[in-house]
Parts: C-alpha cells; sequence; structure tokens
C-alpha cells in the first residue's frame, strides 16, 4: 500500500473506532443506572449505525495489516469492500434523510453522532473510491449484500419482541404495528438493493490499482 493511501487508511479506523469507544461509554453512562451494562451492550450492537461502523473500522484496520489470516483475507476482499460501502452509505443516508430530524443531540453525544453519521461515511466512501481495488465486484454481488442487513433485521424483531424496544422508529413494532414495519423493511431492502447496484456499477469503471 502507498504512503498516501496507508495514512488514509488510518485516518478512516482512527475516525470510526474513537467514535465506536466514545459512543459506547456514553451510552453506558445513560444506562447504568436502569438496564445496566450487560443490556446497555447489547442495546449498543443493536444499532445498524454501530455494526456498518464497526464493518468500517475492521476494514480499514485490515487494510493497514493485509490478508495475513482469514479474517484478515476476508476484510481485505473486493466483496466485503463493496458491501461495507454500501452499509455505511446507506447508514448515512437514512440518518441524514429520516432519523436527524427526530433529536436534538448535544456536547459529547453531538459530536459522536457527527463522526458516526456523517464524517466515517463520506471518509469510507472517499478511502473505497480512491484507494480499493475496483472492477472486481458483479452484479450478483447486490443481492448478496442483501443478506447481512436482512439478518439484522430479524434479530431486531426477535429483540423487539423479547424487550420490547426498537432502535429505529420505522420498524418500532409496538408504536407502528408489524405490517408497516414490514412496509418499511422493504423500503429499506430496495434502497440497498438499488444503492448496491449502484456500487457496482461505478466499481466496473473505475481504475484497477
Amino acid at each position: 500500500m502507498r504512503k498516501p493511501a496507508r495514512w488514509f487508511s488510518v485516518l478512516v479506523a482512527a475516525m470510526a473506532w474513537s467514535a465506536l469507544l466514545l459512543q459506547y461509554v456514553l451510552l453506558l453512562g445513560q444506562t447504568q443506572d436502569n438496564i445496566g451494562p450487560w443490556l446497555g451492550t447489547l442495546r449498543y450492537f443493536s444499532f445498524f449505525t454501530i455494526l456498518s461502523n464497526l464493518l468500517v473500522a475492521l476494514t480499514a484496520s485490515f487494510a493497514l495489516t493485509g490478508a495475513r489470516s482469514r479474517i484478515g483475507a476476508f476484510f481485505t476482499s473486493a466483496g466485503v469492500r463493496g458491501g461495507v460501502a454500501l452499509c455505511i452509505g446507506v447508514t448515512g443516508l437514512i440518518y441524514f434523510f429520516v432519523l436527524s430530524s427526530t433529536w436534538a443531540p448535544t456536547g459529547w453525544q453531538w459530536l459522536v453522532d457527527k463522526q458516526l453519521h456523517y464524517a466515517v461515511p463520506v471518509l469510507y466512501l472517499l478511502w473505497w473510491l480512491l484507494c480499493a481495488e475496483h472492477r472486481q465486484l458483479r452484479w450478483s454481488d447486490a443481492l448478496r449484500w442483501l443478506l447481512f442487513p436482512g439478518v439484522y433485521l430479524v434479530w431486531t424483531l426477535l429483540r423487539g419482541a423479547w424487550l420490547h424496544e426498537y432502535p429505529y422508529p420505522f420498524v418500532d413494532v409496538d408504536a407502528i404495528g408489524y405490517p408497516s414495519a414490514l412496509r418499511n423493511s422493504v423500503g429499506v431492502a430496495v434502497l440497498f438493493l438499488l444503492l448496491g447496484l449502484g456500487i457496482v456499477a461505478v466499481d466496473r469503471v473505475l481504475p484497477q490499482r
């Protein structure tokens, strides 16, 4: 990896890891007097924002170390890098157009909110465009990338039925019912598919590095 690309990877990894750590500390501080650290940790990992930022952090970190292990080979593969670009891109778009108006964070929460939903998505997408290898994706990857959000949806519904707590209002079954939650989920799935096809199309015209 060339030096500019290496430093770009360091920047992306540092931004993602620092945001994840700060959000975890803030969330545990908010939940220690009610649901406690274990359920607080479960709540933390139940946000798609956290999972997509974690994927960014791991992908950027393994870009620095290379494919020296099985997990390293996984996170340095073109398919995973493209899938992570899709996940973090959807995270940023849905937050900007749907969720940002639903609350007004302040202080440290404001900072970590901007990192998770704006800085990390923009930095990773730029990193993928400028530093990743291209012309390795296939159109079928757009379908395979639906597996991760599909599993996440199943987990969200199961956890919600157990704890009556949902991470996002558009899948809050207790508030809007299963028909509306499933309709919203189909809409998000269509967004994933269309953006996934877009990522493959962009990858096929970018220069191979």
